[in-house]
């Protein structure tokens, strides 16, 4: 089981962009219930996510409207939530650095 800092960010922005909360619900509901050991493992279930360096990876959230920056401990089996924007606000950011 995946430990995910924090549900709260996630609620506040589906609360401001209510057209997310189903979304980023199954997203959590997913990274929970899942056992992603490795980067691969993570695009086993979403094969559009794309692994950046410093172990993040970025998920397409409705159909790439939205994206979602995470920044993985893999050992320690926790997510960090760094970044949850439009595709235009993501355009904006350093993925790599956030």
């Amino acid at each position: 089981m995946e430990r995910i800092f924090a549900k709260s960010t996630l609620r506040k922005y589906w609360e401001k962009n209510p057209d997310t909360e189903q979304y980023l619900k199954t997203w959590y509901d997913t990274a929970m219930n899942s056992d992603w050991k490795t980067p691969n493992n993570v695009k086993q279930t979403y094969v559009n996510a794309s692994v950046l360096k410093d172990s993040r990876i970025v998920f397409n959230i409705k159909g790439n409207t939205y994206r979602l920056v995470a920044k993985f401990n893999f050992e320690k089996q926790c997510i960090f939530i760094r970044f949850i924007g439009t595709h235009k606000e993501y355009d904006k950011i350093d993925a790599n650095t956030i």
